[in-house]
């Protein structure tokens, strides 16, 4: 089960993965050099399933490997910083380069660094909570909010892309208030 992960340079997408994979977090930012790439093992009642992370560089330059990482991908985090307008902004790019590489795979609207977004006054968390909705209904896209720093939503994002991919009915509780770490599907 191949997921892809993408968005911008330093909004988390590398921290979210190791999150869930080794169940830590980093300080130190390291920026991602071309492709990162994690596996997770996942028991279920009737068989074993892999599950393949492949996180995407953010800067430009990287783009060009942006088929490898999304081509056989059954789902794409689309990730941006819930603290950095823009690059919810370049979602729109990202969704668009991406579904020309793969019409198929199941697509995630995520905002990363909850945390620090939960420290933003009230009036800026309603404006960006609405954007990120807009775009997600545009996506026809679950939206998560998550922090890999808190461990906020890290494991609920994992487990419903599962559901999700295997068409189960999903049992992840949805949080819709402003100032909750938003979890809509």
């Amino acid at each position: 089960m191949k997921v892809a992960i993408v968005g911008d340079a330093g909004i988390g997408k590398t921290s979210l993965m190791v999150r869930y994979v080794e169940r830590r977090f980093d300080e130190d930012y390291v920026e991602t050099l071309g492709v990162n790439f994690l596996e997770k093992q996942i028991a279920t009642e009737s068989a074993d399933v892999t599950m393949s992370l492949w996180d995407l560089g953010g800067d430009k330059a990287y783009t060009s490997m942006l088929p490898i990482t999304c081509v056989d991908a059954v789902a794409v985090l689309f990730c941006f910083d819930l603290t950095q307008r823009s690059s919810l902004t370049s979602i729109r790019e990202w969704y668009r380069q991406v579904r020309g590489l793969n019409h198929h795979a199941l697509p995630f609207l995520v905002g990363t660094k909850f945390d620090s977004f939960y420290a933003l006054d009230k009036a800026e968390q309603e404006d960006i909570t609405t954007q990120a909705r807009k775009y997600a209904k545009a996506m026809h896209a679950p939206l998560i909010f998550c922090s890999a720093a808190a461990g906020i939503n890290v494991l609920k994002l994992f487990k419903l892309v599962f559901e999700k991919v295997f068409s189960i009915e999903p049992d992840v509780e949805q949080k819709h208030e402003i100032g909750e770490p938003i979890l809509e599907y």
